[in-house]
Formats: C-alpha cells, sequence, structure tokens
C-alpha cells in the first residue's frame, strides 16, 4: 500500500510538471501577460486655464436654473472653498450674511480658471443684474493639481474671468479676492499663491473692480495657517467663513450701495 502511495504521488507531480503549473516550471514555458498602464495625463500649458471649457454638467444646470431668479445681488464665483458655503455648518453664516441679497452661489469644486470660463460662457450670469460679483479661483486645482503650472498663467486667467464679466454685466461691480493662503508658508503652492496676488491686485481700479486680500484674517504672526480655522491647510471650517463674511462685509457694503 505504501508503494501504491508513493507511486501516485510521484505520478502526479510528473503531470504537474509536464503540464507547466508546477511552481517551478520554466519561466520561459509560463503565459505571458503584457503589462498596461494608464496614458500620462497630458502637461498644462498656458492656453489651457484661459480656454472656456465644460466642467460640472449638473452644477451648470443647477446655475441655469438659479439664474431665472432675477432678484439676485450677489453673485460668487469660484472653486469648492466657495462652493462650501452650502455645507459643513457654513450654510448659517452665509444665510447670516448674504441671504437678505438674494445671493447666488455658483462655486464649484474641482473647478479651474477654464471652468468657470465656460460657465460664463453658457450663460450663468445672463440677464441678472447683480450689483457685486464676488470671485475667488485660481488655487487648488490650478496650481495645486499641476506643477506646470505658473502663477503667472493663473493671475492673466483670473483678469480674464474678471473681463468677461463686466462685458456681460456692465453695470455690476467686481469684488476680487486674493487667493486664500495654502499649506505651509514656504510650500511651492503659498508661494505660488503670493505670486497670483501680486498680480491680480493691480486689477484694483478703485471703481468697478475692487481687490481684497485676507491672507493676514487666516495667518499668524508667524504666517502659518492656524488648524482652528483651516484644518487641511486650504478650506477654511466654519470658524474661517465667519471671518471670511465679517472681514469681507465692510467693503461689500460700500460695493453694494
Amino acid at each position: 500500500m505504501r508503494i501504491w502511495r508513493l507511486f501516485c504521488c510521484v505520478s502526479v507531480m510528473g503531470l504537474v510538471a509536464s503540464t507547466g503549473l508546477a511552481k517551478d516550471a520554466d519561466p520561459a514555458t509560463r503565459p505571458t501577460t503584457k503589462a498596461t498602464s494608464k496614458p500620462a495625463p497630458k502637461p498644462r500649458v498656458e492656453t489651457d486655464a484661459a480656454t472656456p471649457a465644460a466642467g460640472g454638467a449638473g452644477n451648470e444646470r443647477a446655475f441655469l436654473e438659479r439664474a431665472k431668479d432675477k432678484e439676485i445681488q450677489i453673485v460668487f464665483l469660484g472653486d469648492s472653498i466657495t462652493d462650501f458655503w452650502m455645507n459643513r455648518g457654513r450654510k448659517k453664516v452665509w444665510d447670516e450674511y448674504y441671504k437678505k441679497f438674494d445671493a447666488a452661489d455658483f462655486g464649484v469644486s474641482g473647478e479651474h480658471t477654464e471652468h468657470t470660463l465656460g460657465h460664463l460662457k453658457a450663460g450663468i450670469v445672463d440677464g441678472l443684474s447683480p450689483k457685486v460679483v464676488v470671485i475667488m479661483i485660481g488655487t487648488t486645482n490650478n496650481i495645486g493639481h499641476s506643477s506646470e503650472e505658473k502663477p503667472e498663467w493663473a493671475a492673466a486667467d483670473v483678469k480674464k474671468i474678471v473681463e468677461v464679466v463686466h462685458e456681460k454685466l456692465p453695470e455690476t461691480k467686481v469684488l476680487l479676492l486674493g487667493v486664500f493662503p495654502r499649506n505651509g508658508k514656504t510650500s511651492r503652492e503659498r508661494q505660488a499663491v503670493t505670486a497670483i496676488n501680486a498680480i491680480i491686485s493691480k486689477l484694483d481700479d478703485g471703481k468697478k473692480t475692487r481687490y481684497l486680500d485676507l491672507t493676514p484674517k487666516f495667518v499668524d504672526e508667524e504666517g502659518n495657517i492656524p488648524k482652528e480655522i483651516m484644518p487641511d491647510g486650504l478650506h477654511p471650517n466654519e470658524k474661517g467663513y465667519q471671518i471670511w463674511a465679517e472681514s469681507m462685509q465692510p467693503l461689500l457694503d460700500e460695493m453694494i450701495k
């Protein structure tokens, strides 16, 4: 019986080896598979951020529906930082400061400058006559998501957004906010934000376009962003939005008269 079992084991091992299923089979006899990889994303170039592009189709449809309200006095344009007015406890701050103006939040999480231009081209402000459009765009999704993007590109695109708003709404004033500080004070992103703001600050003409930099409100004396204001070093929490609203209100009151 033992001899028979030994014979069976040897036979099975031989069969496995002969069919190429043994672990130590010759690599040359094993089936090969080609490694697949996703194509590398196309590097951003200067024209990318200045060419109107589709984005946030669902948001855009909602904006077009919201724009049927012709009593809107303030419009906010921007990315996730603007979009987040509507959630995570910040809405009560929004209601306290902007509900009386029937304000419209047209911010989109993940928005690049070209997407904002695309929404404007699609007509989200057409037919409106707000007193003020608040713009804050150009951070995470431009300089944060692409190391190729230069601050001057984003700044030029912010300028274009301001120009398009004035073209579509010639009687409306623009309150242009400096890009909020982000990450560590010596980080690439913080340096890029500083460079963008240095350029777009020059768009303030004292009349139709006003510029406001809230950086001093969001950093401590050493230039660091307190976590109790921006836990992730980018998006303000409810306390941060309260600071935003309080700090912006004096100039907004002046512009909305």
